[in-house]
């Protein structure tokens, strides 16, 4: 039997539009639930946040000239302030004002880069650091997806669940090991595959799709400014920051480029995203793992393919509800199975970082760094703890990060090679 070895698509190659259409709609499912959640818990409208993923990523893709696929999703790290914010105002639209500002926040963080370069990331980010940043990456997202496959988001095991997410799983490895157009399409046919059985087993809510009209405009909601709202949700945007080098680094080593001179832009783009966001009463927006996950089983790198998603979510959340509300109907436990494969991916590309930097664990820093940084990262991430400072919270991503970035400034240098083997001789 062959072994199939599948094509690379780099990231300025084209495809056909019959292949771009699944593959932009592939994208769009990967991020979809996680999005849609960030309003469901912030009193945001979803089909709002869903439009302005599409715009945002529109924007992302035209500020960084086509050259960094990603996509711009809700950020998970906002949740706290903007509730904060909207119940200290009494109002939502005072919390958009923060949203908006943050987008400044970004965009300000974007021209003090440009103007210092980034030669200072070489020295504050060294192979071992941003490795073991991509494994805390992945692996703490794994509670969240083992949650969402095991016990569909609950506080216990749902049998039918975890089995409709074994299935989903199983189904996007043997896609994904596949050549041709299955092998680039391995999570939107595992959705599939993955709903199909979740009907069977009644998972599946039809409801709120037969209610929903196939054309509506979403309620747009406009910032009203507060200096209270400001202040409580602009600073989270210097979080967001270090996740965004994080996820900027992770995307380089998966499509084999070097972005660290492109940050500025990267940073500006996803400044701009969350500011138009801000404007329309939708949640600020970050780079997001899943679409991370899904080049890394695909090896479709191609930013055309982002420019599809990036469409069908400006149509599907800001013109035609049915269609929202048909792909929000997809069952946790589908997502489950998926994220289980998209986020073991980026874990393990971080370790595919250390191999091909030979990254050597004989040497003492290193050992000391990448032990601290994943323990201390995925740790903090999987349980949930975040450190409180004033009225922000540090997650375990940007945590670790700046423990990883104060130990390599600390510990002594690793000696030369050399004088290793003059001591042996």
């Amino acid at each position: 039997m062959a072994h199939h070895e599948r094509e690379i698509i780099g990231v300025d190659d084209r495809v056909s539009v019959g292949r771009a259409i699944p593959l932009g709609i592939q994208h769009m499912m990967s991020m979809f639930g996680s999005t849609v959640l960030v309003p469901v818990l912030t009193g945001l409208n979803p089909n709002v946040a869903i439009m302005c993923s599409g715009i945002g990523t529109i924007c992302y893709l035209l500020v960084t000239r086509n050259k960094i696929p990603s996509y711009l999703g809700s950020s998970f790290a906002f949740i706290s302030p903007i509730l904060a914010a909207t119940a200290a105002t009494g109002s939502i639209h005072t919390a958009l004002s923060g949203v908006v500002v943050a987008g400044l926040v970004f965009l300000a963080t974007a021209g003090i880069i440009k103007l210092v370069g980034t030669g200072w990331l070489d020295r504050l980010l060294p192979p071992v650091l941003v490795a073991s940043v991509m494994v805390v990456i992945g692996v703490g997202l794994s509670a969240t997806a083992a949650k969402m496959a095991l016990n569909s988001s609950t506080d216990s095991f749902v049998a039918s669940g975890a089995l409709v997410a074994a299935i989903t799983l199983i189904a996007a490895v043997v896609f994904s090991s596949m050549g041709g157009l299955i092998g680039t399409l391995p999570i939107l046919l595992a959705i599939i595959v993955g709903y199909v059985v979740s009907s069977f087993f009644g998972l599946v809510d039809f409801s709120k799709v037969v209610s929903a009209p196939w054309i509506g405009l979403p309620p747009i909601q406009t910032p009203h400014f507060d200096p209270g709202a400001v202040a409580l949700i602009a600073p989270v945007a210097i979080v967001v920051v270090i996740e965004h080098i994080g996820h900027l680094l992770a995307v380089g080593e998966i499509v084999g480029k070097d972005y660290r001179e492109m940050l500025p832009r990267s940073l500006a783009g996803d400044g701009l995203s969350t500011l138009i966001s801000g404007f329309l009463g939708g949640p600020p927006t970050t780079t997001y793992a899943e679409n991370i996950g899904v080049m890394s089983v695909t090896r479709v790198y191609s930013t055309q393919v982002f420019w599809y998603a990036a469409g069908f979510a400006l149509l599907v959340g800001g013109f035609c509800p049915k269609l929202a509300a048909f792909i929000n109907s997809i069952p946790v436990p589908v997502m489950g199975g998926v994220s289980l494969l998209l986020f073991g991916l980026i874990a393990s590309n971080g370790l595919r970082m250390l191999v091909t930097n030979h990254v050597d664990f004989d040497e003492n820093r290193n050992l000391m760094i990448a032990s601290v940084v994943i323990i201390l990262g995925v740790g903090m991430e999987t349980s949930g703890i975040s450190i409180p400072i004033g009225s922000y919270t540090l997650p375990g991503m940007a945590t670790s990060t700046l423990v990883g970035i104060i130990m390599n400034l600390i510990l002594p240098p690793a000696k030369p090679k050399g004088e290793a083997s003059e001591v042996q001789k």
